[in-house]
């Protein structure tokens, strides 16, 4: 089966490692799989290995939505099925499978993002359509139109190692000036205004005196620069630690004690299941899917939106926890990681549905 993924850009985002994650399945399961890229470069460009790669973009022209040759890209590599990952590649999506009729085209919907017109007119058109939640799944059908029979729920695979890393790294901690007492609240995401990295500063800014707390902030993006002033202004620098991009987050998710996060926009959260396969407690506005990434009420707890006052109880009584209570709960958190995200069974499940799609 030959299969073409369609992305704008390798930025170093969920979907984008999912993307290469996935894409890297296919080749190893004896599939010819290429992916075609709007932009060239990303800071996930070099994870390619064993994987066709072709950049429409001569040069990086910044425009994610820009596709030079598309038509023709796919006629070279004559696919079995298309799948469009990423909100402009879904926009292209429509077009695709009005332009290759007797190809499966296959859309995503990995966003709590409000979708384009030409991303919601794909969904309408293209043979079927991937949700990574079943939050998400019912957006398609409740608010979107598209016939449940066309959507198959298929939830993010995990891409960082299921094993426990072992004890904290001590070097890591008191690198950044936490001490054994301190709880470490992390947050990893791109510095996006929808994954509002803001609301966790200025929530937690308002933590008991008693508490002894660091929030390590891991990413890159538009909206650090505006965050890192925020913490300046509230006075919070010894406390607000912005860690910057991690090709590799395993060691923090080791280091910290409870996982929190803020975002407006979601479908399902990377980084909460993989906080989840490290033992991690979650803190969490409630969004789309949010809910799915843990087990609420025993693992995570999804917060109302804007409801700054419960967020803080929630994370001052897992401060408080027991070692006993801690040690139960991150054994329930990590299998529950384990059952719900495994990457053999996403990757499986996208091929078989290929399969399927190809031969009717």
């Amino acid at each position: 089966m030959k299969i073409l993924v369609v992305q704008d850009h390798l930025r170093s985002g969920g979907t984008e490692r999912q993307s290469i994650h996935l894409a890297r399945a296919a080749v190893a399961a004896g599939h010819a799989c290429s992916l075609v890229t709007f932009r060239p470069g990303g800071a996930l460009g070099a994870g390619l290995s064993g994987v066709g790669h072709r950049a429409l973009q001569p040069f990086d022209l910044g425009a994610d939505w820009f596709a030079p040759g598309l038509t023709g890209a796919v006629r070279r590599a004559a696919p079995d099925v298309i799948l469009c990952m990423g909100r402009m590649a879904n926009c292209y999506a429509g077009f695709l499978q009005w332009r290759f009729p007797s190809v499966p085209v296959v859309a995503t919907l990995r966003t709590g993002k409000p979708l384009p017109w030409l991303f919601r007119r794909s969904l309408r058109i293209v043979r079927h359509v991937v949700a990574n939640s079943r939050d998400a799944c019912e957006r398609l059908v409740e608010r979107l139109g598209v016939p449940r029979e066309r959507i198959t729920v298929i939830p993010n695979a995990l891409l960082v190692p299921f094993e426990d890393s072992g004890d904290p790294d001590p070097s890591l901690r008191a690198g950044l000036g936490a001490g054994p007492s301190t709880s470490v609240l992390l947050c990893v995401a791109m510095f996006r205004p929808e994954k509002n990295q803001r609301e966790l500063i200025e929530t937690l800014a308002r933590l008991p005196a008693t508490v002894d707390w660091q929030l390590w902030l891991a990413g890159t993006g538009p909206a650090q620069a505006s965050c890192e002033r925020l913490s300046e202004r509230l006075g919070l620098t010894g406390r607000v630690k912005f860690l910057g991009y991690r090709a590799n987050p395993s060691p923090l998710y080791a280091a910290a004690d409870i996982a929190v996060h803020a975002s407006r926009s979601e479908s399902l959260s990377n980084f909460l299941i993989e906080a989840q396969s490290r033992g991690l407690p979650v803190v969490a506005c409630e969004a789309q899917g949010i809910g799915e990434c843990f087990v609420p009420g025993r693992t995570g707890w999804a917060i109302a939106p804007g409801d700054r006052q419960a967020f803080r109880e929630a994370v001052v009584r897992l401060t408080a926890d027991s070692a006993e209570s801690r040690a139960a709960r991150a054994a329930e958190a990590r299998a529950f990681a384990h059952e719900n995200f495994d990457p053999v069974r996403q990757s499986t499940a996208h091929l078989s549905l290929f399969a399927r799609l190809a031969a009717s």
